[in-house]
Order: C-alpha cells, then structure tokens, then sequence
C-alpha cells in the first residue's frame, strides 16, 4: 500500500490531490500530459472536473458518507473507472485512492493510470 508521501512524488502515473471540499489543490506533470489540463488550469477546480458526469452524484454520495463516517469502503485498493480529459474524452483508468488527515481536515490523493492508450 502507498503512502500519501509516495504518492505526492509518484511520477510514472497521474496525480491529483484534492483537499476535504473536493477541490484539487496539487498534481503531478504526469497528471498534466495524460489529462491535458496544466497546473494552473485545473488547480482550485472542483475534483469532479475530471469524472463523467453521470458518475458525479454517485462520487458525491461516496465523499460525503466518507467525511461523515470516517470510515473508508473503496480507499486503498485499486478501482476500474473512467476518467475525463481537458478535451472531454473519456478513458478507462485504474484508481488508486488514498485518504489522510492533515491539520485536522482530510485530504485525498489519487493515482489515475490510463488502461487506454492515450
């Protein structure tokens, strides 16, 4: 199992750090040649930028119930979902997805790897 410090400096697969609001607040270069979006463009944007709209409300659900109960049902293992793009083209990628909390709040990291050729 990766740690969020392990995470943070990944750079063979995307990365994208979302604070406890879903707000990205860091990624990697990998994160900006695989979806298309630089740092500055997607940093402060909303986590859900980056997944297909008919599985937002679904994340939604997922975030909350976390933030409420602390306890974790699909962290630390890997998941098969779909990704969006800057240009709005979806692709398969395999999830990993980790929570920690720092200064109080939860922050959350996120190795996205495309299953797709990109």
């Amino acid at each position: 199992m990766k740690t969020f410090v392990e995470m943070r400096s990944e750079t063979r697969v995307p990365v994208v750090i979302a604070n406890h609001r879903g707000t990205i607040t860091e990624v990697n270069d990998r994160f900006a040649a695989v979806f298309g979006w630089t740092r500055d463009e997607i940093v402060g944007k909303r986590l859900d930028t980056i997944i297909p709209k008919r599985l937002r409300d679904t994340h939604a659900l997922g975030f909350s119930r976390f933030l409420r109960s602390g306890r974790p049902t699909i962290l630390n293992q890997p998941l098969e979902l779909k990704a969006v793009a800057k240009d709005g083209h979806e692709f398969a990628a395999r999830h990993l997805i980790l929570a920690e909390q720092i200064d109080g709040n939860w922050m959350f990291a996120a190795s996205i790897e495309p299953r797709d050729k990109q």
